[in-house]
């Protein structure tokens, strides 16, 4: 039970991580790299901030600011500077480690015995359940896994709902034009440099948002926490778009948050069955090479057995004429 509850945990975490990815990746057709250094950033300025002594919302707010700025870079250096979409978010990525580094101090920060989300999710579900254990199904779980699976779940709800409703303003609507036709939107007086660098802002800012509750989670920001994360959100895109079938940006962004979760349960499932963690990059990544690559294949299957079965019916015609 402990396996399932972290698991759904850290899903739902990241699960707005998958949320940024898919305005950049799915939105904008942006294969924006800046994740990987937004999301340490997001955790680091959490953590500094959490270890000064401030309120962890008002760090986790921070977070999400701080994010938003390094998605606006990368938007501003490529609108603004002509520079390639993929060696902007790797420029701004590469800069994102030392900047890092200099607001951790170092390459790891705890934050265990600071006041945290995590701490206060805690306390406050240990208050409902009258004690340190809550008995859920027959299992015993204890209050702190309960509480953060709750605010997690609410999280990522609440972000969701309010990234679909941005969506449907006219601004959202907008931000959506500039990535299917951006030379249609122009031309109805939509400044689209201004559109890209508003959705990477937010991108960037839901995956620091992230980071920072992650951080809260597992209890310390570590320099090397964002490696590889963007091929996670781009894993987790690719199941909930299998899993809902459908292109409506509702059960888009649904399946968004889905497959986060399921992704996660996967994994949790692999390394319980013994799957060394050294091979977890490894695997990801092959998982999305598949993903990405199975879809095409099937059709391409599909539409020769189907001419194949049109052939013979076309040659029985021609005989009988």
């Amino acid at each position: 039970m402990l396996l399932l509850v972290g698991a759904l945990t850290i899903g739902l975490i990241l699960a707005l991580l998958a949320l940024g990815v898919f305005i950049s990746f799915r939105i904008f057709e942006f294969p924006d790299i800046t994740a990987d250094g937004s999301i340490t950033l997001g955790a680091a300025v959490a953590a500094v901030m959490l270890v000064a002594g401030s309120d962890p919302l008002v760090a986790t707010a921070a977070a999400f600011g701080a994010g938003a700025v390094a998605g606006a870079t990368t938007g501003v250096i490529h609108t603004r500077f002509g520079i390639n979409k993929l060696l902007s978010g790797i420029l701004v990525m590469t800069a994102l480690y030392s900047i890092n580094l200099h607001i951790m101090g170092r390459s790891n920060v705890p934050v265990l015995d600071e006041a945290t989300v995590a701490s206060s999710a805690e306390r406050a579900a240990a208050s409902l359940a009258g004690g340190p254990i809550l008995p859920v199904f027959g299992w015993e779980v204890s209050a702190r896994d309960a509480g953060l699976l709750i605010v997690a779940l609410v999280a990522a709800v609440v972000v969701a709902v309010l990234l679909y409703v941005f969506l449907r303003t006219n601004v959202g609507t907008a931000m959506q034009a500039a990535g299917d036709n951006a030379q249609m939107i122009r031309a109805l007086g939509v400044n689209v440099e201004n559109m890209i660098i508003m959705g990477l802002a937010l991108s960037n800012g839901l995956i620091a948002l992230s980071g920072a509750l992650l951080t809260q989670y597992q209890g310390f920001a570590d320099i090397q926490m964002g490696i590889g994360m963007v091929v996670w959100g781009l894993a987790s895109i690719i199941i909930g778009e299998a899993l809902v079938g459908t292109r409506q940006l509702g059960f888009l962004i649904t399946g968004a948050v889905m497959g986060s979760v399921l992704f996660r349960l996967l994994v949790a499932i692999a390394l319980r069955g013994g799957l060394d963690p050294n091979d977890l990059k490894l695997i990801t990544a092959a998982f999305v090479f598949a993903a990405l690559v199975l879809p095409g294949l099937l059709r391409n299957t599909a539409e020769r057995a189907r001419r194949g079965r049109g052939k013979p019916a076309a040659e029985a015609k021609a005989v009988s004429q």
